[in-house]
C-alpha cells in the first residue's frame, strides 16, 4: 500500500469515528433528557398531532391544522395567475376553438385524436387529453401562454382560459 493510500484510509477512518462518536454522544444526551436526568429545556416534538379545540396535546406533539393540511395537499392543482394581456390574446382565439370543437361534437367525431388535431389546427400546442368520447378532458397551451382547458362530450363543449397548473401543464394530475 502506498503512503498516500494509507493517509486517505486514515482520514476516512477518522471521519467515520468522529460521526460515530457524535451519534453516540447525541443518543446519550437524548436518553438523559427523556429520562428526566437533564434539567435543560422542554422535550422536542416527535410527532405531528391534529389540533383539536379544547384538547391539550401531549408535550411531544407538534400541533397542525388538518383542514389547512388538506388544502395545502391539493395546492398543486391551483392555477398560476395569467396576465390580463395573455388572457385577452387567448380569448380572441376562443370563439374559433369553441366552433371547431362544437363541430366535432355535433358530427359525433369526438375522439382523443380528433380533439388533439383540432386544437393543434387552431394554433394551440402541447395538447393533453384524458378520457374517451363520452367524457373527454383536454388542455393545451395558448398562443399567448397559459392554457385552454375543458371538457367535450356528445352533449356539450366547455372551455376556459387560465394559467398553468402549479404542478405543470394544463390538466391536473389524477
Amino acid at each position: 500500500m502506498t503512503r498516500h493510500r494509507r493517509l486517505a484510509d486514515a482520514a476516512v477512518l477518522a471521519v467515520v469515528l468522529g460521526c460515530v462518536m457524535t451519534a453516540v454522544a447525541g443518543c446519550a444526551d437524548a436518553g438523559e433528557h427523556v429520562a428526566g436526568r437533564s434539567g435543560a429545556g422542554s422535550p422536542t416534538p416527535t410527532a405531528a398531532c391534529p389540533a383539536v379545540p379544547g384538547v391539550e396535546l401531549p408535550p411531544d406533539c407538534a400541533p397542525y391544522d388538518p383542514d389547512d393540511a388538506m388544502a395545502a395537499n391539493d395546492g398543486y392543482r391551483e392555477r398560476m395567475p395569467l396576465s390580463d394581456e395573455a388572457v385577452a390574446a387567448n380569448r380572441e382565439l376562443l370563439p374559433e376553438v369553441v366552433v371547431a370543437l362544437d363541430a366535432l361534437r355535433s358530427d359525433g367525431a369526438v375522439t382523443p385524436e380528433s380533439v388533439v388535431a383540432t386544437l393543434r389546427d387552431a394554433g394551440l400546442t402541447d395538447v393533453q387529453t384524458r378520457g374517451d368520447a363520452d367524457d373527454l378532458l383536454f388542455g393545451a397551451l395558448g398562443v399567448a401562454g397559459g392554457c385552454f382547458y375543458g371538457e367535450i362530450s356528445a352533449q356539450t363543449v366547455q372551455i376556459e382560459v387560465g394559467g398553468l397548473i402549479l404542478d405543470g401543464g394544463c390538466l391536473p394530475a389524477q
